[in-house]
C-alpha cells in the first residue's frame, strides 16, 4: 500500500469551471504516473461543477465551500486534506501531457533541496505560444513569467532552476509548504504563488524547472472576479513588497509604480488601478509586522534570493 512518504496528490481549486473540468481530470487519468489521490476544492461554484464531479468522477474527493474564498484558501484546504508528501496544484483550465506528473515527481525526488518544480505552460488552444516557464521576481516588484506570449521555439526546453513556480500547474513538496503556513490567503487571487516561492527561497529551499508540458487556457474564471487581473496584480504587488522588500529598493519600486500608473491612465483604467492601490492599504500594517518575523527566521538574505537584474518592460 502506498504511504504518505511516497504518495502524490493532485489538488484542483475550482470555481465555476464546469467547462474545463473534464479536460483537466481526463488528462490526470491518462498520466503515466497516476496520483494516489485527486482532490477538487470547489469555491462555491454556481454552475454544474459539483453534479459533473459526482456523476462522472466519483473517485475524485470533493471539498465543497459555500462561497468563493479565493485560490489561496482552496489550495491550502487541499494541502491540509492530504498526507501525500508531494502535491501537484492545477488550475481547472489546464490539460497536462501524459508524462507531466512523472517528470515533475522525478525531478523533485531527485533533489532533497527542492520545494517545488515548475513546468512549461503553453496556451491551451495554441500550444506554440508560451504561457509560463517559471517565474522571476525583480527588485521593482515585477514578477516576470518567463516566455510569456512568446513562440515556443525551444529556448525553454532545457531543465534548470527558476525563482518560483506558477501554481496553475506545479508540483510542491508538501512538508516545507505547510511548515511555512501555505499560501497567504490575504492575496485571494494572483501572486500568492510568488509570495510562497519567495518565502521558500528565504527559508533555503529551491525551485526547479522541468519542461514537461501543461496546456493552460489562462483566465478561465478570472473574468468573474470583482477586480481585473491588472488590478489584482497592483494590489498584491504592494502587499508582497510591504511584506518582504527592503527600503533600499524603493527607487526601483517607485519607478515601476509610476510607470504602471502611466500605462493605466493611457489605457483608461486609472480609476481601477488607484482603487486597487487603496484596497491594499488596510493590509499593509499586518504585512509590515510579518516582515520583521520573516527577516528573523530567514536562512538567506533577500538580496541573495532576489538578485539585482536589469529592469525593463513590465
Amino acid at each position: 500500500m502506498t504511504g504518505p512518504s511516497d504518495a502524490v496528490a493532485v489538488v484542483i481549486p475550482n470555481w465555476n469551471g464546469e467547462r474545463w473540468l473534464r479536460g483537466c481530470l481526463d488528462s490526470i487519468a491518462a498520466q503515466t504516473r497516476r496520483p494516489e489521490e485527486i482532490i477538487v476544492v470547489d469555491n462555491g461554484s454556481l454552475d454544474a461543477s459539483l453534479s459533473l464531479l459526482a456523476d462522472e468522477y466519483p473517485a475524485v474527493r470533493v471539498i465543497a465551500l459555500a462561497r468563493n474564498m479565493g485560490f489561496a484558501h482552496a489550495a491550502n484546504l487541499g494541502l491540509a486534506a492530504t498526507q501525500a508528501s508531494r502535491v501537484a496544484l492545477l488550475n481547472t483550465d489546464v490539460v497536462c501531457a501524459a508524462d507531466w506528473l512523472a517528470r515533475l515527481v522525478a525531478v523533485l525526488d531527485g533533489d532533497p533541496g527542492l520545494a517545488a518544480v515548475a513546468c512549461k505552460m503553453v496556451d491551451l488552444e495554441d500550444p506554440r505560444r508560451l504561457y509560463d516557464a517559471g517565474d522571476v521576481l525583480r527588485r521593482d516588484g515585477v514578477c516576470v513569467q518567463r516566455g510569456r506570449h512568446r513562440c515556443d521555439d525551444g529556448r525553454y526546453d532545457a531543465a534548470g532552476e527558476v525563482f518560483a513556480a506558477c501554481a496553475g500547474a506545479a508540483l510542491y513538496r508538501r512538508e516545507p509548504v505547510v511548515a511555512l503556513g501555505g499560501f497567504d490567503e490575504r492575496y485571494f487571487s494572483y501572486l500568492e504563488d510568488v509570495d510562497l516561492g519567495l518565502r521558500l527561497r528565504l527559508a533555503g529551499w529551491r525551485c526547479a524547472y522541468e519542461p514537461a508540458v501543461a496546456r493552460h487556457a489562462g483566465g478561465g474564471s478570472s473574468w468573474q472576479l470583482e477586480r481585473s487581473v491588472p488590478a489584482w496584480a497592483q494590489r498584491n504587488t504592494l502587499l508582497l513588497m510591504a511584506k518582504t522588500f527592503p527600503l533600499s529598493w524603493a527607487p526601483a519600486v517607485i519607478y515601476r509604480q509610476l510607470g504602471w500608473a502611466w500605462h493605466a491612465a493611457r489605457e483608461r483604467r486609472l480609476r481601477a488601478h488607484l482603487g486597487a492601490t487603496v484596497a491594499a492599504l488596510p493590509l499593509l500594517s499586518s504585512m509590515l509586522r510579518e516582515r520583521r518575523r520573516l527577516r528573523r527566521s530567514a536562512r538567506l538574505p533577500i538580496g541573495v534570493v532576489v538578485p539585482r537584474q536589469p529592469i525593463r518592460g513590465g
